[in-house]
Parts: structure tokens; C-alpha cells; sequence
């Protein structure tokens, strides 16, 4: 039963003050976005406690983590009641299998599972499997419209019809009700009936500008966590805000992140656009030798 979002910042925070409640706690990795940056919403406005997990190389969990993680019934501890999982993670896919065994051992300890899944169908693409088969072990999964498949704003939150209705009185608490939003529904249908089938091309383009700037030498990329849209560039020691600027007055706006920039294609991002970052990037690098 789904149910739409404006943003999905909501529509994760919703499902998170839907399953627990003040004094309990999520059990999440220690880079997914709905520990990182949700502006601490659930602590903040849902007295829920986050316990993060140092995630691995590829941004997953360990089964055996997250049994450790789970508290005891003791009145000194929080009460475990949500396991929350991301896929892809900074673009890197998660193992289907190991999705599934992280979800077994929450089960088994009566905790829920959430997958903030706004890059789900990046995955699905990667891996050409049904986006049914990523969904299957979790209880509830929240979907962005606009990243990759190109809607203006937008995300489903998809669950049980009990957590829905729990999630739709979150999501009034949150300030996230709109009125007549059937106009933004209409572009996250559009989108999904679509813009799925395309994905693999941004994915192509990713490959494609990472073996680019790969091939300038004071350029750094690991190659290996190249698997979907995303490309994490590390331009050296104190070229990240010159490079910024240098490119900025090429007409070609990047972010500045320290140690490495991330750069994500999609569909309004052309072929030429990239060999044009290509070359641009090469360019500023010769005017420094």
C-alpha cells in the first residue's frame, strides 16, 4: 500500500516515528542518510535513539553486527525495535543475500526492517533483477521518485496498511501534508512508467567519466566503487575549491567535497556534457604544471 511524499526526508523520518516510539532505538549503518542527514529528526522529535554500525567497504552491515547490536530486555537499555538498511549506499550495491540474512536476524529478534531505498531501482538495474526481489525481506521501503528517474519532487513510502496509517499522522506532525498534490503524483507516475528502463545509460555515462578523469594523472577515483550513477573524484591536497572555481568559470558548476567530490549522472546529463568535464578538468590541471 503506498503512500506518497513530498520529500523523502519525510517518508523515511515518518516510517521511523511510525515503528518506534520515545526510548526506543534504530540500529542502522554509520553513513546511511537516515542517520547522517536527517538533521537527527528521530532523536529530535521522536526521542528515538539511533545505535549506528560501522558499515564495511561497501557500505553493508554484518548479519553477526547487527545480533550484537540488539539490546538485552533489560530497563538500562533502549528497546531495539527497528533495523534500518540503505541500497545502493554512495552508489555502491548491496548484496540481495546479505540483504536478506540482516533482515533474517532482525526478524528473529522482533525488530522490524526499513529500507531506505531512494536508489532502489539503481540497484535493480545493476544487478537485472525484478525490484520485487530487493523489496521482498523488509517490512517497508521508501522509493524516491526524482532521483534518477527524473520527477520534479516525490517519494512512496511502501508498507503494511497498519504502518501507513501511522505514517500518514507522521507525516501530518511533520508539516509534510500538501493539498492538491496530484499534479507532482502525475510527473512520479510518468516517471516510473518511463524513466526505469533507462537508468542503465546514467550508469554507462558514470563508467565512462570515471575512466575520463581516471586517465589525468593528479586525478584519483577508486574504480571499484564505481557500480551505479555515482563517481567519487579525490583532485589532490588543496585542489578542491581551485578546481571548483576553475570549472565554475568554464560554466560548469561541481560540488567541493572534502576528500572527495562526488559527482552522480542522470538523465539530463548528456555524453557530451562529460567529455566536456573531461576535458575541462585536464585543462585545469595542465594551466597548474
Amino acid at each position: 500500500m503506498p503512500f506518497f511524499f513530498p520529500t523523502g526526508t519525510q517518508s523515511n523520518l515518518a516510517a521511523l516515528l511510525s515503528y518506534c516510539g520515545r526510548g526506543d532505538e534504530y540500529i542502522a549503518g554509520d553513513e546511511y542518510h537516515i542517520f547522517i542527514d536527517e538533521a537527527g529528526g528521530a532523536a529530535v522529535l521522536g526521542g528515538i535513539s539511533p545505535f549506528p554500525l560501522p558499515t564495511n567497504n561497501s557500505g553493508g552491515l554484518d548479519p553477526q553486527q547487527v545480533k550484537d547490536a540488539i539490546k538485552p530486555d533489560d530497563f538500562h537499555c533502549p528497546i531495539s525495535r527497528l533495523l534500518c538498511l540503505e541500497n545502493t549506499v554512495s552508489g555502491r550495491v548491496q548484496d540481495p543475500v546479505r540483504i536478506a540474512s540482516l533482515a533474517a536476524v532482525a526478524h528473529e529478534n522482533d525488530l522490524s526492517v526499513h529500507l531506505d531505498g531512494a536508489r532502489i531501482f539503481n540497484a535493480a538495474t545493476a544487478l537485472n533483477v525484478p525490484l520485487k526481489t530487493l523489496c521482498e525481506p523488509v517490512d517497508s521501503i521508501s522509493i524516491c521518485l526524482s532521483k534518477g528517474l527524473g520527477a520534479p519532487v516525490g517519494s512512496v513510502l511502501c508498507g503494511s496498511e497498519d504502518l501507513i496509517k501511522r505514517a500518514k499522522r507522521m507525516r501530518k506532525l511533520l508539516g509534510g501534508g500538501m493539498r492538491q498534490v496530484g499534479v507532482l503524483a502525475a510527473c512520479g507516475l510518468y516517471a516510473l512508467e518511463h524513466n526505469v528502463s533507462r537508468l542503465g545509460n546514467d550508469h554507462k555515462k558514470a563508467t565512462n567519466l570515471a575512466q575520463g578523469l581516471q586517465s589525468i594523472p593528479e586525478v584519483s577515483i577508486d574504480m571499484s566503487r564505481v557500480e551505479t550513477n555515482m563517481v567519487f573524484m579525490n583532485p589532490g591536497e588543496g585542489h578542491h575549491q581551485a578546481l571548483c572555481d576553475f570549472l565554475l568559470e568554464e560554466g560548469i558548476l561541481i560540488g567541493a567535497q572534502v576528500p572527495e567530490i562526488r559527482l552522480v549522472t542522470h538523465m539530463d546529463i548528456s555524453d557530451e556534457a562529460i567529455d566536456l568535464l573531461i576535458e575541462k578538468t585536464r585543462s585545469y590541471y595542465q594551466t597548474k604544471n
